[in-house]
């Protein structure tokens, strides 16, 4: 019997199911907006949590999605860009990780066009029309699930300029200290970029690159704890990461990243496995970097 075939939903560049509401933009944007105070706290901080990204019942849509593309057997495998069963360095942790599940599965495509995202992601960008960039997820099982090593986003990005990139973490379960939520370093989005890490290494190697005053700053990182379907927004020079989950449930989540429309390829090489090559100097756009929202 042949595999059922996979459509490769990076074809479509708007909605392909009813599991999103496909609003007018100007009504999105009276609905979704954020606050002054919550850009404001942005803009202090470098991120902002607590943003109601998903309804109960998207949770459960996307999670069963999730269920079945985490299979290598799945017949839409071949559309990932990445697929790692486990990315952690401790052979005694899990962490899955993997990228380019919008074009497999319609709920976790359309998540890219949800207005509660992509409105509250204009406005984070300076109100500029918001592109895609690429999304991950990210999954530790119950009591032996693997860290994503203090980081910042941007120092894997810079074959993409200039530097105006947002990241959204969206939790499908709930997400505290004991299961391994997202912690961030308050204000570190100032600090200059710091060299790559290994993503999935020791937690904290990033520590021995900085200064003494932002190793003090380092130690009053915060703990990015919320309900299952709640996102956190980060800026792409926001030092973050996620300790092990020890507890006895799940921290399944996927990551929007999204950049402002303009942003150039920066080099001559592949920008995702498998993607054509954007030439450096030229826009990120086409196929695989659609528009999402534009303010009304």
């Amino acid at each position: 019997m042949k595999p059922t075939k996979v459509k490769d939903l990076s074809e479509v560049h708007g909605l392909v199911s009813g599991l999103f509401p496909d609003l007018p933009a100007e009504e999105a944007w009276e609905r979704f907006r954020l606050s002054d105070e919550q850009l404001a706290f942005y803009e202090a901080n470098g991120y902002l949590s607590g943003v109601k990204i998903l309804d109960e019942n998207q949770v459960d849509a996307l999670r069963a999605e999730l269920e079945a593309i985490m299979d290598p057997g799945h017949p839409g495998h071949h559309l990932f860009y990445e697929f790692h069963s486990n990315e952690s360095s401790d052979p005694d942790t899990i962490l899955f990780h993997s990228l380019g599940h919008w074009r497999i599965t319609p709920g976790l495509h359309d998540v890219l066009w949800n207005p509660r995202f992509v409105v509250p992601a204009c406005q984070l960008l300076g109100e500029k029309t918001v592109r895609f960039w690429h999304d991950q997820l990210f999954c530790k099982p119950a009591r032996h699930g693997g860290v994503v090593a203090w980081h910042q986003d941007y120092s894997y990005w810079t074959r993409t300029t200039p530097l105006q990139h947002l990241t959204c973490w969206v939790g499908l379960d709930d997400a505290t200290s004991e299961n391994g939520c997202l912690q961030y370093i308050p204000g570190s989005h100032k600090w200059d970029l710091l060299e790559k890490i290994e993503l999935a290494g020791s937690m904290d190697s990033l520590k021995d690159g900085l200064t003494p005053d932002q190793v003090k700053q380092y130690e009053k990182r915060v703990a990015a704890e919320m309900p299952a379907g709640y996102g956190t927004f980060h800026h792409p020079k926001m030092v973050h990461g996620s300790y092990e989950n020890r507890s006895d449930r799940p921290r399944r989540a996927f990551v929007l990243n999204v950049f402002a429309d303009g942003t150039l390829s920066d080099t001559n090489g592949e920008i995702l496995t498998g993607v054509p090559v954007i030439k450096k100097g030229r826009k990120m756009e086409g196929p695989f970097f659609p528009l999402l929202f534009r303010k009304p």
